[in-house]
Order: structure tokens, then C-alpha cells, then sequence
């Protein structure tokens, strides 16, 4: 026996549908299998995939080549389950049958994913896909797409957002306020996403108030309070942002003053929240004797950053004039930008030489 002409059937329709038990050894056994299922379901692409491996026997004898054909199935349980099954039923046959090569027929990418099974186990010369003619990919396609939504990372980036903007249309279409659901549908799908991009620093940080509660240390109290106040930061510019656009809408204002506000009304929140979770390490290194003045550096930089974007926010607000409330002039706007930057890398250089001051033991 020098070559194998090996089919997959890895569902087991053959099983469940035609009732014929495998592996399915030569070509009289197989075309009685292939027709029991075509009768069972003519729809089933699997019989197809026999008849075909049957041409391919008959051309290989033909040729002078001493061939059989061998239909392995697997389990309605796809995966684990079935792959083993045919595992074993693989491993009993080339104990009996010892050949050098093997060809490969399939019917689409789920029978292909145990070429590396069958490799690992006997050489293939050649691989042959059967496909019905009036649907060539349709197969593949279908099981790509359902492999894609079997996978937990994928279903729930595609199915979450969807899942979350319809519920909030709902409960706005319920409290018969349907303009609100555009700003609360955009408000969750955007945290959403910024969560996923964001998911491992997310992770890391609650992973550290989690411990930091278990252990006793002031930290997890500033890390929750300045949790708190980045959600208050991010509620005051949605507010702020709200009313412009409530005034005159996108068209008016403009995106970038639209999001200028937002910067403006929350930026020294968000320092705030640094800094108070800096002061939470410091107090802990303090109170394990760990404390050194390089630990201040990260809320200079902090600071430095908020008026450097206070600054350029206060700029661009001066010299638009669809934001009402700016009462600044254009010239005292860009003095606010240039002495904020100024201020900015003065605070920084200091917090460079008091992070590169030696540390006294």
C-alpha cells in the first residue's frame, strides 16, 4: 500500500444522518455511505467529498498505484471531541494499513483544519477540495464567520456595542426622549471602546486597588477617589459640551471647539486625579520607610501638562467667536498660551532635577 486517499467528515453526518459508523474502509463501502447520506440529507456537501475521493481512487488505480479509500468521522461536538476521534481512528488504520503518502480531500476550511492531524502522521502528496459549483466559497465563508462569533474576543467587540447602543435607544425611546439617545448611545460605545483599547492598563489598575485593599495602604483610597473625580471631570465636560451643542448644535460651533470645551472644563480635574494618586504612593513609601523626593517629579509633570493644555484650550476658545462665554481677547489669550508654556517647562525641569537628585540612604 503506498497511498491513502483520506476523507473528513469532521461533524459526523455520517454518524447522525446516514447512521454508518467510521472509518469507512474501500470504494464499495464509501459510495454505499455517500448515497445513504445524499438520501438522509441531499444538502449535505460531505457526500460530494466521498464521491470525490472515489474519482481520485479510480484515477490512482488506473495509474498502477495501490490506493484505498478511507472516510474518517468525527463528532457533532466540533472541536476537541471530534478531532480526537478521528485522532484514533487515524492512528488504528495506518497500523494496518502502512503507507507513505496520503491525498487529502475536503470539502471546505472545517475539514481542512486537521491537515496538521493527518500530517503529523502520514505524508500528503496532495490536497483536493470539493466544492458544489453554484456555491464554491460558501462553505469556507460559513465557517469562518461562525468560528469568528464562537470567539469570546471577537462576539463580544461586535455584539457589545450593538447590544449597548439598542439598549439605550430603548430606555430613551421609553422615556419618550429620543434626541438624548444619539449623545448616550456615542457616550457608552465611546467608553466602551476606550475600555478595549485601554483594557490591560484598566486590568493593572484595579488589579492594584484590589491589593491595595487587601493590604491596608492608603492607595486603593486615593486611587478610588481619583477614579471619582475623572468621572466627575468627564461628566462636567459632557455638561459644558451639552449646552453649546444644544445652542447651535455641531454645524455651529464646530468639532474642535466642541472638544476644545470639553479639554477646558475638564483638564484640571484630571490633574487633580493624578496628582492625589501620586500622593497616595507617597504617603505608602512613607509609611514603609520608603520615601524619597523623586517620588514628587510625577505631579510636577502632571501639573505641567494641565497648563499646557489649559493654556492652549483658553487660546483657541479667545479666538472663536461661536463660543459664547469666552471673555478673553485674542492677544490676552495667547498670553495665557505662551506663559503657560513657559510655566510649563519651568515645572518640568524642576521636576527632572528633583527626579535626578541622588537618593539619600
Amino acid at each position: 500500500m503506498d497511498t491513502l486517499v483520506i476523507c473528513i467528515d469532521r461533524d459526523n453526518d455520517l454518524g447522525e444522518k446516514a447512521k454508518v459508523s467510521s472509518p469507512i474502509i474501500g470504494r464499495e463501502e464509501n459510495i454505499k455511505a455517500a448515497v445513504a447520506l445524499s438520501i438522509a440529507d441531499p444538502e449535505d456537501s460531505d457526500s460530494n467529498t466521498i464521491f470525490g475521493g472515489v474519482k481520485v481512487l479510480d484515477e490512482l488505480r488506473a495509474k498502477g498505484h495501490e490506493t484505498e479509500l478511507i472516510t474518517f468521522a468525527g463528532d457533532k461536538r466540533v472541536g476537541i471531541t471530534s478531532d480526537q476521534k478521528i485522532s484514533n481512528q487515524l492512528d488504528e488504520v495506518l497500523e494496518k494499513y502502512h503507507a507513505s503518502n496520503a491525498i487529502f480531500i475536503s470539502d471546505g476550511a472545517e475539514d481542512e483544519t486537521l491537515l496538521p492531524i493527518v500530517q503529523s502522521r502520514i505524508k500528503i502528496n496532495s490536497v483536493k477540495r470539493i466544492v458544489i459549483i453554484q456555491s464554491e466559497n460558501l462553505e469556507s465563508t460559513y465557517y469562518m464567520l461562525k468560528h469568528a462569533f464562537n470567539d469570546p474576543k471577537i462576539s463580544q467587540t461586535f455584539f457589545v456595542p450593538l447590544g449597548l447602543a439598542s439598549l439605550i435607544y430603548s430606555i430613551f425611546l421609553l422615556a419618550n426622549y429620543p434626541e438624548g439617545a444619539i449623545i448616550g448611545i456615542l457616550a457608552a460605545v465611546g467608553l466602551y471602546m476606550l475600555y478595549r483599547g485601554f483594557g490591560d492598563t484598566v486590568t493593572i489598575v484595579w488589579n492594584k486597588i484590589k491589593d491595595a485593599f487587601h493590604t491596608g495602604r492608603l492607595i486603593a483610597v486615593t486611587h478610588t477617589a481619583a477614579l471619582l473625580i475623572v468621572f466627575v471631570s468627564f461628566v462636567q465636560g459632557f455638561v459644558r459640551l451639552w449646552q453649546y451643542y444644544t445652542h447651535g448644535g455641531i454645524w455651529y460651533h464646530g468639532l474642535v471647539p466642541l472638544a476644545t470645551v470639553f479639554i477646558h472644563s475638564s483638564i484640571w480635574w484630571l490633574v487633580l486625579a493624578a496628582v492625589i494618586i501620586n500622593f497616595g504612593r507617597m504617603m505608602d513609601k512613607y509609611l514603609h520607610g520608603q520615601f524619597s523626593f523623586r517620588q514628587i517629579s510625577p505631579s510636577f509633570y502632571a501639573f505641567s501638562l494641565g497648563l499646557l493644555f489649559w493654556g492652549a484650550t483658553t487660546y483657541i476658545l479667545a479666538f472663536n467667536p461661536a463660543i459664547e462665554g469666552a471673555q478673553l481677547s485674542l492677544v490676552t489669550g495667547l498670553q495665557y498660551f505662551i506663559y503657560s508654556i513657559v510655566l510649563a517647562i519651568i515645572i518640568t525641569l524642576a521636576g527632572i532635577r528633583i527626579a535626578a537628585s541622588p537618593v539619600k540612604e
